[in-house]
């Protein structure tokens, strides 16, 4: 697997394509597969960049008090060590979170952002949610956490229709299950984060895509973030759930590929 250096950790990353570039950022799952049914089509037009968040995956598993600050800092050292200076960016629930913090920190690394199923700060319920997720995992385990997860994740009726693509997914996540103590970490980091304050200093074009049905981060925080960002438009799809990516993947692409090519 392919492995880069940023310093105080490795990162797993993927390249494909060429053009200009464009950073995937999956959120708290933080697998570069996430991306898996875009890539390809992605790479059409761009030097599409994956990778596996640090803590995850073919990472390198610090134990170490994560943020959603530090997770955007290490997309920056990534691009980085790539030697690029600057490129769009989708990134899916914490990873829009992400793309937000360097939009704020580091704008002038970042030409267009894509904020997937995001928001800009815990609330009562998003807070109640995670509280829930994390103690499954404390008191029940790796499985019960997956198959819990899954019932936010993806919409009713999507499981009815794809109960056993679900299944191996499943299977999967359990068997690549990173450590318990850096997923609860990620989680606390996630239910911490509040950049809302900061939202209208950001200045590239943002897209804010967001389907009705997603119970993890539902459409008021798209609309919050919107009403925000000053150079940004709304995009609400019928129907998704929180992984509209994968369960709405030609959707998705309609909406996401034409921003990012008109602000190319």
């Amino acid at each position: 697997m392919p492995e880069i250096s940023i310093g105080d950790a490795e990162l797993y990353y993927e390249s494909h394509g060429e053009g200009p570039p464009l950073i995937l950022v999956s959120g708290l799952g933080g697998y570069a597969s996430f991306w898996a049914p875009h890539v390809s089509e992605l790479a059409r037009n761009f030097r599409t960049i994956t990778f596996d968040h640090r803590g995850i995956g073919g990472s390198t598993k610090s134990r170490i008090r994560y943020s959603v600050e530090q997770m955007a800092d290490d997309v920056v050292k990534l691009m980085d060590a790539l030697g690029i200076g600057r490129a769009s960016l989708i990134g899916h629930s914490t990873g829009g979170c992400i793309g937000a913090i360097i939009a704020i920190e580091h704008p002038d690394r970042l030409s267009r952002v894509a904020m997937i199923s995001s928001w800009a700060k815990a609330d009562a319920y998003f807070a109640r949610l995670f509280e829930t997720r994390m103690s499954v995992l404390e008191e029940q385990g790796p499985e019960a956490y997956v198959r819990h997860g899954s019932l936010f994740q993806y919409p009713p009726w999507w499981i009815a229709e794809h109960m056993e693509e679900l299944r191996l997914a499943e299977r999967r996540a359990v068997d690549n299950f990173p450590p318990t103590e850096i997923v609860l970490s990620r989680m606390a980091a996630i239910v911490a984060y509040d950049r809302l304050a900061d939202l209208g200093s950001i200045e590239v074009p943002v897209l804010v895509h967001v389907a009705k049905d997603d119970v993890t981060t539902p459409p008021y925080f798209s609309e919050e973030l919107h009403a925000r960002i000053p150079d940004s438009a709304l995009h609400v799809i019928e129907r998704g759930g929180h992984f509209c990516p994968h369960t709405a993947a030609q959707e998705f692409r309609e909406t996401v590929v034409p921003f990012l090519l008109d602000h190319g």
